[in-house]
């Protein structure tokens, strides 16, 4: 089975925007299309409340034809067209799709951060963590949100086998972005995410980029938008990851970003294993 996950930044701008960045994203959506996945996990929809319109649905059609799809966005009280997720799957699959909330502290839980695919012998999950934002102001409920999805997760596992991936925004070890030195209290680095993350690993799950490529360094999933020199020089940050129950481990035959060309931002990740 093949799976990709991809921080889009903006369903809508990929989709409909003259925008040279949205070009750039339709070239990454041109590579993802051409991977032939089952499953594709999008992050950052952006989508309004009731989701994507006619449109939009079209242009998904076009792209991605004999594939499903299933989303979650952001609603009251959270922000309009903030967050959001999204599967598309291949017509030959018929998940349950699952909607958790989390017990998340502020509206977190409204912000259509995670959906589930039940496959019935295993899970696929997808989150978008939330960042803690300038400053760290919102920290303390990032630390409340790790707890609160390890736990979740933990439950998944309990039933049967789980894949999770997704936008986990945190660097998990130093080796993880590219100047661990300058970011020890910048939001995706601080300790405290760092240890959240290390409980859901310690809790049952495997990176499968390290079990795969053990401590390679320089290969990264996001560069960032405001430092226009980043992806030139490699300046990036591994905040995306495909997780799986520690029992499916031996089971991952690939494991690894994909070319997004010269977009800055997130690039897709790919995971194939032997289900």
């Amino acid at each position: 089975m093949k799976l990709i996950s991809w921080n889009i930044d903006s369903l809508n701008a990929a989709l409909t925007s003259d925008s040279n960045r949205a070009v750039l994203s339709r070239q990454v959506l041109d590579t993802i299309v051409d991977q032939d996945a089952d499953v594709i996990a999008l992050q950052e929809t952006k989508l309004p409340a009731k989701g994507p319109d006619k449109k939009q649905i079209q242009l998904l059609s076009e792209y991605f034809a004999d594939y499903s799809h299933v989303w979650r966005n952001s609603e009251e009280p959270a922000r309009k067209g903030y967050a959001g997720t999204m599967f598309l799957y291949k017509d030959k699959y018929s998940p349950t799709a699952l909607y958790p909330e989390i017990q998340a502290p502020d509206t977190m839980d409204s912000e259509g951060r995670i959906i589930t695919l039940d496959f019935g012998d295993f899970y696929v999950n997808q989150v978008y963590t939330p960042n803690a934002g300038d400053g760290l102001a919102r920290l303390a409920d990032r630390q409340m949100w790790d707890l609160k999805y390890a736990e979740y997760l933990q439950g998944l596992d309990k039933e049967k086998p789980v894949l999770a991936t997704g936008d986990f925004n945190v660097a998990h070890t130093e080796i993880d972005l590219a100047h661990p030195e300058n970011n020890r209290r910048s939001a995706g680095f601080t300790d405290e995410e760092r240890a959240g993350f290390s409980n859901l690993l310690s809790s049952g799950f495997t990176d499968t980029f390290r079990h795969v490529h053990g401590d390679v360094t320089g290969v990264y999933s996001w560069w960032a938008q405001r430092v226009r020199t980043s992806k030139v020089n490699n300046s990036g940050w591994r905040i995306d990851y495909w997780l799986v129950s520690d029992r499916l481990a031996d089971k991952v035959i690939r494991s690894e970003m994909l070319d997004s060309g010269d977009r800055q931002d997130h690039t897709p990740i790919l995971l194939e294993i032997d289900l």
